[in-house]
């Protein structure tokens, strides 16, 4: 079976100018084409937020303030999920200016790193549609968030 590019987590890379008047932050190659909605994530440092799952919506992730960790799990079964899945860890910053896209399939956990953090995220799914699509799961599931 050949994936499509719907299909595979990427970060897509940014970059930033900066200049007497100021900076300004980018990623250019974004395309907003199947975006149906956003929202902006914000809490204290080191509050976990795991694991929320979705089949077929697609999250694109990028901070605007600060750090975070996001950590994403590839689900073999969704009524009764493994317990010994495979994580893939991912530091995004204010900084590094990427978006992380994860693709339907997965289920997503993430923490801030610093006081203060902000992350934007994107949605190919409108409200209704995302709440069809969703799975939760316990947030020490697959991960010890406490020492990461």
């Amino acid at each position: 079976m050949i994936s499509s590019e719907m299909d595979k987590t990427s970060i897509i890379q940014g970059g930033r100018h900066t200049d007497e008047r100021g900076s300004i932050r980018f990623v250019n190659s974004f395309k907003f084409k199947d975006v149906k909605r956003f929202y902006i994530i914000e809490h204290p440092k080191n509050i976990v937020r795991a694991w929320q799952g979705h089949k077929i919506e697609i999250k694109y992730f990028y901070v605007i303030s600060g750090s975070f960790l996001v950590c994403r799990v590839k689900i073999d079964e969704w009524q009764n999920p493994s317990h010994d899945l495979p994580v893939d860890e991912f530091v995004l910053s204010e900084v590094d200016s990427q978006i992380l896209k994860i693709p339907g399939g997965y289920a997503n956990g993430f923490k801030a790193l610093e006081d203060n953090s902000k992350m934007l995220v994107f949605s190919n799914s409108d409200l209704e549609e995302s709440k069809q699509d969703d799975y939760r799961f316990d947030k020490n599931m697959w991960h010890d968030w406490e020492n990461k």
